[in-house]
């Protein structure tokens, strides 16, 4: 079971269409939590640049709702990239059985979803600034999470 990646009700098509193909590049499942800000079709992806969506997987969940249930029924571990959080991304020790989660850019995630996470971290930066970018946010700790769980393995 690798770690994976979950889209909190996305709003820009960009960082989605970015995110999907950094799953097909890295071999790791993408969960949609629906609705998205904008219309989410292989068309719509293909404009934003994604030309890997037959190389990805992505799994669409119709609410958060059923993603948590589906999530809960599997034993997975909920990990929540917030600016909210006091814990540092880098003082975590990933399990393969975790989700990461990143929410909507606009807005993040609703407290209710928050508190449903099961560990809520979030990336040190300056003091001042407001946050990272969505997509190199789930980028960094993807990255730190799948080198964490041998989840380059396999990869060329």
């Amino acid at each position: 079971m690798p770690v994976e990646l979950a889209l909190y009700q996305p709003d820009i098509a960009n960082n989605t269409g970015t995110l999907i193909r950094l799953g097909a590049c890295l071999g790791t499942r993408i969960h949609l939590i629906h609705p998205t800000g904008f219309p989410f079709s292989a068309k719509a992806l293909a404009r934003a640049g994604l030309d890997y969506v037959d190389h990805a997987s992505v799994q669409e969940h119709a609410s958060w709702s059923q993603f948590d249930a589906w999530r809960r029924a599997a034993g997975r571990r909920l990990v929540l990239l917030t600016t909210k959080a006091e814990t540092s991304a880098y003082s975590v020790e990933y399990r393969p059985d975790d989700i990461l989660m990143v929410g909507r850019e606009s807005a993040g995630v609703p407290d209710a979803v928050a508190d449903a996470a099961d560990l809520r971290i979030r990336i040190p930066m300056r003091e001042g600034l407001r946050s990272i970018n969505v997509a190199l946010a789930a980028t960094l700790i993807l990255g730190e999470a799948k080198r964490q769980t041998d989840g380059f393995t396999g990869l060329a």
